[in-house]
């Protein structure tokens, strides 16, 4: 049979003298919190209303300032080009020049903006779902040309 510790006066003020002073205490939640925030945290673009050529050139630009800045995560919301009057024109692929599907591409095709990527890969919903992409890029510190 075991017996039971009682709890003495000394451990008694022990627990009070702990629970007054708790700054010595390494709260590592918090810690891990902080870092997890600091490395997920993301860029954003917006290109409604740019044309091709102009949603092109921004989005070469923002890939590279934000891979030089340190970023992992970027956001680009292209929208989903259900306003494009490109379903008009019977001369145009609908799939080709909407910023959409065209983005995308543009960035596997371009060997400077690949290279720094690890992967392209459709939004959450709460980010645009459809109309917008996440760009995961490499690390800056372990990236070498």
């Amino acid at each position: 049979m075991k017996k039971k510790y009682s709890v003495t006066n000394q451990d008694k003020k022990d627990w009070v003298n702990f629970i007054k002073d708790l700054s010595p205490v390494y709260d590592k939640d918090n810690h891990f919190t902080k870092k997890s925030i600091s490395l997920n945290k993301m860029r954003k673009l917006d290109l409604h209303g740019f044309s091709l050529s102009e949603a092109n050139k921004m989005v070469e630009k923002f890939i590279i300032e934000s891979f030089k800045e340190g970023y992992r995560k970027l956001l680009i919301v292209t929208g989903k080009g259900s306003r494009s009057k490109i379903s008009e024109d019977p001369y145009r692929s609908e799939k080709m020049n909407v910023l959409k599907y065209s983005v995308p591409e543009y960035i596997i095709n371009n060997e400077n903006l690949s290279k720094k990527i690890t992967k392209i890969s459709k939004s959450s919903l709460e980010d645009g779902g459809e109309g917008a992409i996440y760009i995961f890029l490499k690390n800056i510190v372990k990236f070498k040309e």
